[in-house]
């Protein structure tokens, strides 16, 4: 009986520590899983997975074969090169775009994102890529707006969600503020007479003058400037500091000078 009671002994003890050890390894596996910080996952991952609003054009829209083009798609995949992996990106709602960064959708936005006190309560940035800011694009011939202060009683059309629409809400005396999803359902609904106005950022109304031409023309007096830079979750320091080296040596190499050249028109970076 002694014997016995021994052996269950010996046998429960064993058992016990299987099974503890079973827990430290488990909790060692999980524990090296989570000290895995965002720059090592996208290079182990071999993929850098970029969150951004396929319909605004330069930045980023689709061609007439359905191909995502556009400055940020040139852009980001610069920016993969220098980090040594592919680029691969998940077109969002421009209204969600934040939400789903922050949910871990994808790793960064490239999106011609402007820089804002609000954003950064929720996102980090890097430091700004090109300076862009709010400008009004008008059908061309319209005699009634030729200033800011013209458009008092007129319809002005903006992104939903975009810092023009913010910018937009806080002009005054307009007649209405009409968000559309989409900027390229704005300059439709402009064409065609249905609304006054469209606000955008000015890489936006300068590539819909080059592509239109006689068919739209913005006013000189811009409505305010933004910088642009690349959104991240607040945690993924790393990956911050890694795209960061590599929009300055971008800079620095000349290849944003040539991707401006190529979708604005003029070298956004000339000194």
């Amino acid at each position: 009986m002694k014997k016995i009671s021994v052996i269950l002994l010996s046998v429960t003890i064993g058992a016990t520590l299987l099974v503890g050890c079973g827990s430290n390894k488990a909790q060692n596996k999980e524990g090296n899983k989570q000290s895995v910080n965002s720059l090592e996952k996208v290079k182990q991952g071999g993929k850098l997975k970029i969150g951004l609003d396929d319909s605004y054009p330069p930045m980023e829209f689709r061609d007439k074969k359905n191909n995502l083009v556009g400055f940020d798609i040139d852009f980001a995949n610069e920016i993969g090169k220098k980090l040594g992996v592919e680029v691969e990106f998940a077109p969002t709602e421009w209204k969600g775009i934040l939400l789903a960064l922050q949910s871990g959708k994808f790793d960064a936005i490239i999106s011609g994102l402007s820089i804002t006190e609000e954003r950064k309560k929720s996102i980090a940035f890097s430091e700004a890529y090109v300076m862009g800011g709010q400008v009004i694009a008008i059908k061309k011939g319209n005699d009634s707006i030729k200033k800011l202060d013209d458009l008092k009683g007129k319809v002005l059309a903006c992104q939903m969600g975009s810092t023009g629409h913010k910018a937009a809400e806080k002009m005054d005396e307009l007649k209405e503020v009409k968000p559309y999803d989409k900027i390229t359902e704005a300059f439709t609904e402009l064409s065609i007479g249905r609304i006054d106005a469209v606000i955008m950022d000015a890489q936006v109304g300068g590539y819909y003058l080059a592509k239109n031409p006689g068919k739209f023309e913005v006013l000189e007096q811009k409505v305010s400037e933004e910088p642009m830079g690349i959104g991240f979750k607040k945690e993924d320091k790393e990956l911050k500091e890694a795209i960061q080296k590599a929009i300055d040596e971008l800079k620095e190499d000349g290849t944003l000078s040539k991707l401006s050249v190529k979708w604005f028109g003029f070298d956004a970076y000339k000194k």
